[in-house]
């Protein structure tokens, strides 16, 4: 599950909430063992996402570099390169 969570920082385009929240559900997924709480869970599950995502915005602004942003693009097309260097085998 965790292999869906990406580097956050310093990013061009700048990050948006959404991706904050999908990488914090990603991490209570992980941590839960959960990909779907149950109905007694559900609200604990909820919080720690709202509350995990809000840390992150924290840390995702206080965070300081001098390094240029990275380009999505870039990060992308390397992505692909080492999957199909993965799968071809």
């Amino acid at each position: 599950m965790c292999r869906n969570i990406h580097v956050l920082h310093n990013l061009a385009p700048a990050t948006t909430s959404e991706e904050v929240r999908a990488a914090a559900l990603q991490y209570v997924r992980k941590v839960s063992g959960s990909t779907k709480p149950s109905q007694a869970n559900q609200a604990a599950f909820d919080r720690a996402v709202e509350e995990i995502a809000h840390a992150t915005e924290h840390l995702l602004a206080d965070l300081v570099t001098a390094a240029p942003p990275r380009d999505r693009e870039v990060l992308a097309a390397q992505a692909r390169e080492r999957a199909a260097a993965r799968y071809a085998r």
